[in-house]
């Protein structure tokens, strides 16, 4: 579709440009030249890694659509489908938690997730490794999510252990079967976790080679159906997706499968064969996915076998923008608010007060960035970390003269901050764990130095530890392993580096456009439904170091090696692999409190208060 095409929904969009985000306070929703939705036999909206953005994103007019607008979108576009007489199922693909104060910020945590949560109605949801980390956590998803969902929430390989009795049962079913509302298709539907090792001793996570070979799923794989849905916190390209498709299709040569994965925080589509697809619908609630099927979906009655019809797959990464979504409703300010709606709308509004979420403990003097800034630069939110933060909230009363190293993981950051006020919200959008400062004393200098250059850089050196150590780093850069640097023409980068890329038309042929997602997937590049302006992608490292306390001239015969707990299996197997032998009798807390609430203290005693 070109460019002339796609701005005629401009046209419609602007007509609800003056139209208020849901939140008080969020940023207005902007107008932009749109991709309309194609409607197939069978639809979906899809939702992954919302880590709690449910108010959604005050800051950025493009995703500043909350979940109660969400809940209107969803009944106006089932409306459609049933208008249509096609289906439309919403899924989620786990993540839900961690990440924003709506979620992190209450005693105890998700008070008021939970039930914001479940106002929408989703068809199937699974489990993703973020549910599991701490044990309440889980906790809460057994004990809230999967009875609020009830049939729709699929745990295909993972269980849920009783703190009571002990016993190991499944954390939902193992897997769904039902009808769809208007063509009465059946499907059958798994959820599934990527092979997770880092989960609470209250859940177990079953590898999922190991899964598909159970005798339930063997048998559901040979139930008679339309169509296998397999929702998954699972990259589309990562090796559990294509182990599930493998096992159901040397079964089901010509079944449709459709896949909906998540984890890796990008949007991403592909085929694994010309009957399956699969798309990946972003993060934290900027993205609602969409993909529809045409074709002749149903087995034919004679035999009940699938049909051998051609299928046609599209999918749209739609931006949570308020305008976007009345364009794709063909609402507008007045007509798209649902009573169901908006007063989603007002108690996550009610929720934010009661967490004092606004409350500001210093004003930000510019932005920095995670990833749209190389590191080091003066706009990195890594070398702010390393060059200000670390040096001053890494001291230990008792041990302040003595040398020390201290390293962070670049995945305990999973923000960028905005200029302006930074607030109770922002601390948990920033850093969400409840990662502590440990360290190990006197660790001679000539190991420790090459621990940094280890946890960057080993590879395959460093498989041995719990967990690949790509964990240490940010998502994105699971699927994302070159810097996109939008300067550089599209044709001079390698086709396979990367999931998100810039359209390459020419300048002139895009004034004015808001800078967003401007995705690649192995489909093409119209997968956005909103045409932006293409941003860069800096690869990070795994973690980064501070040098604090170092004398004047030479080094150190000994320092602290200061690290964040989460990172301790791999900074363990680094030192073993630079000649030391210590293990976690040896680490000990470096300070009180969570980083977290160090960063805000720092920022509350350094940044202006006032913007």
């Amino acid at each position: 579709m070109g460019l002339a095409a796609v701005l005629a929904g401009c046209a419609a969009a602007a007509l609800g440009q003056f139209a208020a985000a849901a939140q008080p306070g969020a940023a207005k929703p902007a107008p932009a030249p749109m991709r309309d939705l194609d409607w197939g036999k069978l639809n979906f909206l899809h939702t992954t890694d919302t880590h709690g953005w449910h108010a959604g994103h005050l800051q950025e007019s493009q995703f500043s659509a909350d979940w109660g607008d969400y809940v209107s979108f969803a009944r106006h576009m089932r409306e459609r489908a049933d208008d249509l007489g096609v289906d439309l199922l919403l899924v989620d693909t786990g993540d839900r938690v961690e990440g924003n104060g709506l979620y992190d910020a209450s005693s105890p945590k998700g008070k008021y997730y939970y039930d914001i949560y479940r106002e929408q109605q989703v068809d199937i949801l699974c489990t993703g490794n973020h549910e599991l980390y701490v044990a309440a956590t889980a906790d809460g998803e057994h004990l809230h999510t999967v009875p609020n969902f009830k049939a729709n929430y699929v745990a295909s390989n993972v269980d849920y252990i009783d703190p009571r009795s002990g016993e190991r049962m499944p954390m939902a079913q193992r897997y769904r079967k039902f009808q769809t509302k208007n063509q009465k298709l059946d499907v059958v539907a798994f959820g599934f976790l990527f092979d997770f090792t880092g989960n609470a001793n209250n859940t177990v996570v079953q590898p999922v080679k190991a899964a598909i070979r159970e005798k339930w799923f063997q048998e559901a794989i040979r139930e008679e159906t339309d169509l296998f849905v397999v929702v998954g916190h699972v990259g589309v390209r990562m090796q559990e997706f294509k182990d599930i498709f493998g096992a159901i299709r040397k079964q089901n040569p010509l079944t449709p499968i459709l896949f909906f994965g998540g984890h890796v925080h990008v949007r991403d589509a592909t085929a694994y064969d010309p009957r399956s697809f699969a798309i990946a619908s972003g993060r934290y609630f900027e993205t609602i996915g969409w993909m529809s099927v045409n074709g002749d979906l149903s087995r034919t009655e004679a035999e009940a076998l699938p049909t051998t019809g051609p299928l046609a797959f599209q999918r749209r990464y739609i931006d949570n923008n308020l305008l976007g979504l009345h364009h794709h409703t063909g609402r507008n300010a007045t007509t798209f608010p649902t009573e169901h709606g908006r007063n989603v709308s007002a108690t996550i509004a009610n929720a934010r007060r009661e967490l004092d979420l606004d409350y500001a403990f210093g004003c930000a003097p510019k932005t920095y960035w995670m990833t749209r800034s190389p590191y080091p630069a003066h706009d990195s939110i890594y070398s702010w970390l390393e060059e200000e933060v670390l040096p001053d909230v890494a001291v230990n009363p008792n041990r302040k003269e003595v040398p020390r190293l201290v390293i962070a993981n670049t995945g305990a950051i999973r923000f960028d901050i905005f200029k302006g006020a930074f607030t109770r919200d922002t601390t948990y959008i920033i850093s969400p764990f409840l990662s502590a400062l440990t360290y190990i004393p006197d660790v001679p200098y000539h190991m420790a130095r090459k621990v940094i250059k280890l946890l960057n850089n080993a590879g395959k050196i460093m498989e041995s530890a719990p967990m690949d150590s790509r964990f240490m780093g940010i998502p994105e850069q699971f699927a994302i392993r070159e810097s996109i640097i939008n300067e550089i023409p599209s044709s001079a980068t390698h086709p396979n580096d990367a999931r998100q890329k810039p359209l390459g038309d020419g300048p002139s042929e895009r004034p004015n456009l808001t800078p967003g997602y401007t995705t690649r997937d192995d489909i093409g590049h119209d997968g956005d439904d909103t045409i932006h302006s293409g941003i860069n992608f800096y690869v990070v490292p795994n973690c980064i170091q501070a040098e604090v306390a170092f004398p004047s001239e030479g080094e150190p015969a000994t320092v602290d090696l200061v690290f964040f707990d989460f990172i301790t299996p791999w900074v363990l197997m680094a030192l073993r692999l630079s000649g030391g032998h210590y293990d976690d009798e040896d680490v000990q807390r470096y300070v009180d409190g969570t980083f977290t609430e160090l960063m805000a203290g720092w920022i509350e005693k350094n940044w202006p208060r006032r913007c």
